[in-house]
């Protein structure tokens, strides 16, 4: 790069740092001319660069600061245009440099077989499907047919893919070192000539070793190269080049394998920087690419639209959308990498914000059927129930009844910790409105949990000789799952037809024909992260926008709470009913098994029951077989351990009656133990279970083994939860630690989602939330910069009409096309 040049890049950057306050020259920018125009022209810069320089600069001090932004961007996309890079003709064999023939103008500037783009900022927006960023890759000279499928393959199609395709990591090779201060190990780079250099077979004839002997002036420095021949002729004695690689030893001395290495006069783009490590597939090299990515990103970055208002940009301190796209591919420096990064990472986020606000807003347009009850029906109602409610239970119930009676169509999401008496919520809420003769539903992911509920409504609400102050009669409420008779399926669907049943609980059997409500206002999905979108519109559909109400007893981070669940009203339920004592968590290592057994004796011999899970349903391969599973070991426990005692069985391969059959025995109590896998987690309520016993606890997540301890702990007895890894080396598992020291269901959702990421939340709600390229959405400083800027945006222009928002509109409806979120 020539010395005006470079100064012109120091300047630009400086003025960037400073947010555009025309201050990086004492005077303004445009007080560098006269000096910069004489250096230019005596390095024969070309006449029309210098012109353009010129005429900007002489406007910039007019321009407002997003104006001046895109500006500079541009101008630096030139100053590198100035830079004579070869074009790709073909793929550079690995480790050997191009060589530094100029190159014509023309040329170098033919990036694409597309008309040169205007100067002026190009929008996204507007251009067509076979032009600009939405061009595909074969418009690149030198990418025929063999590099635009193996492209194909990276799910790289157009010129937009590839300038968002951002490299996996980076090497550091931006700090030179001497020869003399090489140290083993270490990754570095240096510039150093050609001292000699020779390539000979080796392995009988098989292969070639070319070596070489480099020096900087300090000492002398190995270099090699396998079966690459052309070295030799690339570089010979007496060449500068600039070396990078990591320091091997080979027969105690200090050794390159295969460096990266390029002449001193060119532009370098593998060596003396921080090098981007692109992810490849077949017959696509790092060289290649990055020399693909370096022409598309110095000619597109400066020319895509920044989508973000200026004051957006001012208020998150953020890079230009321009300057962060060059400095995430080609970064100056570490400071500038992560802004660039965080940059992209804010743009999703933000996006992600404006999405679940609009989905609010759209929820809280429609009109609903208002539905209100006085004080003294609460009171009555409350009287009904088993225990006095918690303070957090009333406060739900508040926001339900204020829902209930807005006019719009509740929306609201409980979450609230397993045992802290959401059901009893819904209840009440869904008794409000059948007290007004309308029907509601209630969507339980199993069969167990939607038959628990089935019979805690009834003992509730149903009047009988034992409770005349019941709300409904027992043929007003229903119970449907897929094991239901086709005759009794026919008499439910009449009788919500014609609206004689008011109540409706059931699993996915609620979503088939021929269900038809007469008039559902109400609808409850508990566990909601088991079902998907469509299965809940298809729900809410069967209804004129019914108020729809959903829980979850997995305890939601905050980060999750404004992202995924941002759409969502929000209710928190963390409080205990009164008598409830908290349980006692236990590590025991393999070899105390035994211990844990004849704790769960002990306490069978007393009259309670336990519960035993493993992780697999059999045993079976290698794989397996230190994996203890729940087929297998009833057999033996049966047998060997617990003779005396009544042991059940459940699994996800039984069919759908049979597990019923199993749990009801063990509510029953007609069984003592229950041998079980995972399908225990949801719901299941069985007050006389004081012990849970894991095994292979290791192999769970933390929201899934705490969803195992509220399986127990239900009565008025202490109950305990046992957690055995599966090896000794288990012990020291991080998840294990946490579930002994907490019984908090919030603290071990938040190390759950550091631990393993927003998978295990989401459930079936979107994938699309886990698909961001940059954003991450446990990161809840930046979540809630990017919503209290989505909302300011919001409040004054909800649908994104106004001028300066329409490529932001544009931007939102593509990030959004796919469909992330929904009404929930």
């Amino acid at each position: 790069m020539s010395s005006s040049t470079e100064k012109l890049k120091k300047f630009f950057k400086l003025e960037i740092e400073r947010k555009y306050d025309n201050r990086a020259v004492v005077g303004g920018l445009d007080k560098i001319l006269p000096s910069w125009e004489k250096e230019a022209r005596s390095e024969s810069l070309r006449k029309e660069f210098i012109n353009r320089i010129r005429e900007k600069l002489v406007e910039y001090s007019k321009l407002d600061i997003s104006n001046r932004g895109a500006l500079l961007t541009e101008l630096l996309g030139e100053i590198s245009q100035q830079i004579q890079v070869k074009p790709i003709t073909q793929p550079v064999p690995k480790s050997v440099a191009p060589t530094s023939t100029p190159v014509s103008e023309p040329a170098r500037r033919k990036v694409s077989k597309t008309p040169t783009m205007p100067r002026e900022t190009m929008s996204i927006s507007n251009v067509t499907p076979n032009t600009g960023l939405h061009a595909p890759l074969d418009v690149i000279k030198g990418i025929g047919s063999k590099y635009y499928q193996a492209l194909k393959k990276m799910d790289l199609f157009t010129l937009g893919d590839l300038l968002y395709y951002v490299p996996r990591r980076y090497d550091d090779y931006s700090e030179l070192k001497t020869i003399n201060r090489v140290e083993y190990q270490d990754e570095i780079t240096i510039i150093a000539a050609v001292h000699s250099i020779t390539t000979r077979p080796i392995r009988g004839g098989k292969m070639k070793l070319t070596e070489a002997v480099v020096t900087d002036g300090t000492g002398f420095l190995r270099l090699t190269w396998f079966n690459q021949p052309w070295v030799a002729k690339n570089y010979p004695v007496g060449t500068q080049l600039v070396i990078s690689g990591k320091v091997d030893m080979y027969l105690g001395r200090l050794m390159i394998s295969n460096p990266d290495c390029e002449l001193v006069e060119q532009e370098h783009l593998h060596t003396n920087r921080i090098v981007p490590i692109y992810p490849l597939t077949d017959k696509i090299t790092q060289k290649w690419i990055r020399k693909a990515m370096y022409q598309t990103v110095m000619y597109w970055a400066p020319r895509v639209f920044d989508h973000l208002p200026v004051q957006i940009r001012l208020d998150a301190d953020i890079l230009p959308l321009q300057e962060a796209l060059l400095q995430v591919h080609f970064p100056d420096s570490i400071d500038h990498l992560h802004r660039a990064k965080y940059r992209l990472a804010f743009d999703e986020i933000f996006l992600m914000q404006l999405g679940v606000l609009s989905q609010k807003r759209n929820w809280q347009a429609l009109e609903a059927a208002k539905y209100s009850v006085g004080d003294e029906w609460m009171e009555e109602i409350e009287k009904m129930l088993p225990y006095q409610l918690t303070n957090a239970q009333s406060t739900a119930l508040q926001d339900v009844r204020t829902d209930l009676n807005s006019g719009h169509p509740m929306n609201r999401l409980i979450q609230g910790d397993v045992g802290s008496g959401k059901t009893i919520v819904a209840f009440i809420a869904a008794a409000m409105v059948m007290h007004q003769d309308a029907q509601a539903a209630i969507m339980a992911p199993t069969s167990i949990l939607a038959e628990q509920h089935y019979n805690s409504f009834s003992r509730m609400m149903v009047k009988t000789e034992d409770n005349p102050q019941g709300i409904v009669e027992q043929q007003e409420v229903a119970l449907l799952l897929g094991s239901t008779p086709e005759d009794v399926r026919q008499e439910i669907a009449e009788g919500l037809q014609k609206g004689l049943i008011k109540m409706i609980i059931g699993t996915h059997a609620l979503l088939q024909d021929p269900v038809v409500f007469k008039n559902l206002q109400f609808v409850v999905v508990d566990e909601q992260h088991r079902f998907g979108v469509q299965q809940r519109a298809t729900l809410r559909e069967k209804g004129n926008n019914p108020h729809l109400l959903v829980m979850t007893a997995t305890p939601i981070p905050r980060s999750l709470a404004l992202t995924v669940y941002g759409d969502l009203d929000l209710s928190v339920m963390d409080e205990m009913p009164a008598g409830r004592l908290p349980i006692e968590t236990h590590i025991l290592a393999p070899i105390e098994r035994n211990r844990g057994h004849q704790f769960i004796i002990k306490h069978a011999q007393d009259g309670h029951q336990a519960f035993i899970i493993y992780p697999l349903v059999e045993g079976g391969n290698d794989e397996t077989k230190q994996n203890k599973a729940a087929v297998d070991e009833f057999e033996k426990l049966q047998t060997e351990v617990f003779g005396k005692f009544r042991l059940g069985l459940l699994h996800g391969r039984l069919k759908p009656a049979e597990k019923e059959e199993v749990m009801l025995a063990f509510n029953r109590g007609e069984i003592d133990i229950l041998i079980s896998t995972s399908v225990v987690e949801v719901g299941v309520d069985v007050p006389n279970a004081t012990v849970m016993l894991v095994e292979g606890a290791n192999r769970f997540g933390l929201a899934q083994l705490h969803q195992f301890r509220g399986r127990v702990g239900r009565g008025d007895q202490q109950s305990y939860c046992l957690l055995i890894p599966e090896t000794d080396d288990a012990l020291e598992n991080e998840r294990l630690k946490a579930m002994a020291a907490s019984n908090d269901g919030f603290v071990l959702a938040e190390k759950d989602l550091q631990q393993r990421g927003p998978g295990a939340f989401l459930g079936t709600r979107q994938s699309g939330f886990t698909d961001l390229k940059f954003g991450d959405i446990t990161d809840v400083r930046l979540i809630e910069k990017a919503r209290n800027l989505a909302k300011k945006i919001f409040e004054q222009d909800p649908d994104l009409v106004q001028p300066q928002h329409k490529e932001l509109n544009v931007i939102s409806h593509v990030f959004w096309q796919d469909g992330k979120g929904d009404i929930s």
